[in-house]
């Protein structure tokens, strides 16, 4: 043969990612993290603390540690209280990493501000309360580039856009049949996406409400979550197949008709969250099995 069929594996810095459990005295131990069977992550992360939904008795509370101090937690370590339902979803303001918004059972929306150092007793004196949501407030997130400016999901279907440095509501976004199971902004927060019972993929511009695109997301009748592909105009979702198999798949944020592509990840029956790394372009999905998509 004058040239041969082989052409060798095209090299890539991703192809041989894996992660490292890091050593022990870099860990935190003894957490009583949440048994909520809520499909949320229940825990958030910025530069400089670490935040945790955990157990408690009555009521919901978080833990918020520094990212440097590690180690064996004393039982009776600091929390941050004050909903009286249980905390379900947790999220730091991109623009104050003293800034934290908790949502919760009560339906209700807290703002809290957390020194620096971390915390010397239980934290009960909120900055802001929202309320609007009639039901369980389930999912929050912040807009990533409009300082004061957060999204949140209620079990009343709604999805509310709130100032919270006016603490009122500035849109309600009153457009999905059933429960809404994640929501996720893109890049510049011209766009918002939800997944929902009713198995629809939506996308939404946050402004005026106006859907720009839908179309059905995942067969299976089990919670389906999305996230913007950063600026690629592409969105990936998790879902299950109508045979209960755990996929993926990719969409056109504009054509919402049909997947760019679905592939069936495994057999597993959690539900899989998906993270984009915009440094990277690094699709992360975590659940019972953890795997790597570039």
């Amino acid at each position: 043969m004058s040239e041969s069929w082989f052409r060798g594996v095209r090299s890539s810095k991703f192809r041989h990612v894996y992660g490292i459990p890091a050593k022990r005295e870099k860990c935190y131990d003894n957490i009583k993290i949440t048994k909520n069977a809520h499909d949320s992550q229940f825990c958030a992360v910025n530069p400089k603390f670490l935040a945790i939904v955990t157990e408690v008795a009555g009521g919901g509370a978080f833990l918020v540690l520094p990212l440097d101090r590690t180690g064996r937690l004393d039982f009776n370590a600091s929390r941050v209280t004050g909903h009286t339902g249980p905390v379900l979803d947790i999220k730091w303001n991109p623009f104050n990493d003293n800034i934290i918004a908790s949502c919760s059972d009560d339906c209700t929306i807290k703002l809290w501000h957390i020194p620096d150092g971390g915390l010397s007793r239980n934290l009960s004196e909120w900055l802001i309360e929202l309320q609007g949501h009639k039901r369980r407030v389930s999912y929050i997130d912040w807009h990533p580039v409009a300082e004061n400016i957060l999204f949140s999901i209620g079990f009343d279907h709604l999805v509310i856009v709130w100032d919270v440095g006016r603490g009122e509501a500035v849109n309600i976004i009153d457009r999905h049949p059933d429960v809404i199971y994640s929501l996720s902004l893109n890049r510049d927060g011209s766009l918002l996406a939800t997944t929902c019972k009713d198995k629809k993929l939506r996308v939404f511009e946050p402004r005026s409400g106006i859907i720009v695109s839908e179309g059905v997301c995942h067969a299976g009748t089990k919670a389906s979550k999305v996230v913007f592909l950063g600026g690629s105009g592409r969105l990936l979702t998790t879902g299950f197949s109508r045979h209960s198999d755990r996929q993926y798949a990719i969409w056109c944020q504009h054509d919402l008709t049909a997947p760019l592509t679905r592939e069936t990840i495994d057999s597993s029956s959690g539900v899989i969250f998906p993270y984009f790394d915009n440094d990277t372009n690094m699709v992360y999905l975590a659940g019972k099995v953890i795997n790597v998509l570039r």
